[in-house]
């Protein structure tokens, strides 16, 4: 059976073989509790959990301290929002964000809400940057927190991180980013970015499903977070749960690859993109969601003017792998939240299309499919003519 070109890589990645080789010996070999300390076994998983922190903490510019293990970056981020509500509610009650995050960052803020705290949802402008100005006018002696992802899911834009941290930095108010499409993909720097919370996945990044990571500053500021889960005081008394370490190796894994092919990988993606842009771009009335450059090199998102978005991605379902945005949310019948808050219509935001390239799409696969799609719009539009 021939299977599709995959074309959806922001939703997940395949496992890279190198990643699965490192994780294959603490199944069965090197299985120890890392939270085990009074044998070889323990020490062992300890040892390599310990090995893991340093490659990740390096990755960001932090230190192994710094960083918490957590079952994937929707955990993280709701440790990060919900725990520093917990711990600063009494300096503050005002949490800003923006209107393009992913729902893991949403919906704990708007879980906030009905606890009394106040949010702001900046919009963003019509290429999916957010406006500075807006942003600093948005802060207030009550603000306790400010969250905004490093590149979008959907659109895949890049947010201007350093300038960010620095407005939050000057007005003494914490820095949160969704990083989970960012890490080894571009450039990050907790202290160059001014950072203080980090949430990062493994599974973006060719690594397995089911890890994640938060980073916590310890110092300037020391950051402050109520633990969301409860019972063995794991990862200083932030995440309790046994480690797993076979994921937490194929993460650091994962990672240390990506950071070796960044800029090459980063180089190769855009060209491939760009190939595949100016091929679907020789159809009339089709239109580029997201800032033409300051996006992830891997990602495409286009709206196709008089065709529903489902019924494209069904008509290329058998030989292109795609989606039409967030994989947590696109079995929801509704347009996309993102593409709405770049003011694009309705009927434009329905009619979206998200390519996302990675690690082993070649150019003969863009190639075909961008002729299917091509081929794909046409018949569509016909058949609503």
């Amino acid at each position: 059976m021939h299977r599709p070109i995959y074309l959806d890589y922001h939703a997940t990645t395949p496992t890279d073989e190198r990643v699965l080789a490192a994780m294959l010996p603490y199944f069965t070999q090197s299985f120890g509790n890392p939270a085990s300390t009074t044998h070889a076994y323990g020490w062992e998983a300890e040892a390599a959990v310990q090995n893991a922190r340093q490659i990740l903490a390096r990755a960001i510019n932090a230190t192994p301290e710094e960083i918490i293990f957590t079952s994937g970056a929707t955990e993280a981020n709701n440790l990060a929002i919900k725990g520093v509500a917990e711990s600063y509610f009494s300096q503050g009650r005002h949490i800003v964000t923006v209107e393009t995050e992913h729902n893991a960052v949403l919906d704990p803020c708007r879980y906030l809400e009905t606890l009394g705290f106040e949010v702001t949802y900046l919009p963003v402008q019509p290429d999916g940057l957010i406006d500075l100005v807006q942003l600093e006018k948005a802060l207030r002696p009550d603000t306790i927190l400010v969250s905004v992802m490093a590149a979008n899911n959907e659109i895949g834009v890049i947010q201007p991180l350093a300038e960010i941290g620095a407005i939050c930095r000057r007005y003494e108010v914490l820095f949160h980013s969704d990083a989970a499409q960012a890490i080894a993909k571009i450039p990050l720097d907790v202290e160059a970015m001014h950072l203080d919370l980090v949430s990062l996945t493994a599974h973006k990044v060719y690594g397995p499903k089911g890890i994640g990571a938060l980073y916590v500053r310890r110092r300037d500021p020391r950051v402050k977070l109520a633990p969301q889960l409860h019972g063995g005081g794991h990862e200083r008394g932030w995440r309790s749960g046994t480690l797993c370490t076979p994921q937490i190796v194929g993460f650091a894994r994962a990672v240390e690859l990506g950071l070796v092919q960044q800029e090459a990988e980063a180089e190769r993606l855009g060209q491939l993109r760009d190939r595949l842009w100016t091929q679907i771009a020789t159809l009339p009335e089709i239109e580029l969601n997201g800032h033409p450059t300051q996006r992830l090199p891997g990602n495409l998102n286009i709206s196709v003017t008089g065709v529903d978005g489902s019924a494209l991605i069904l008509g290329l379902q058998p030989f292109v792998a795609v989606s039409s945005g967030s994989a947590c949310t696109s079995a929801k019948v509704a347009p996309s939240h993102v593409l709405t808050a770049l003011g694009r219509p309705e009927r434009l935001a329905y009619a979206s299309i998200r390519f996302g390239l990675g690690r082993w799409t070649t150019a003969q696969e863009i190639d075909e499919a961008a002729e299917r799609a091509i081929a794909t719009i046409q018949a569509l539009r016909q058949a609503n003519r």
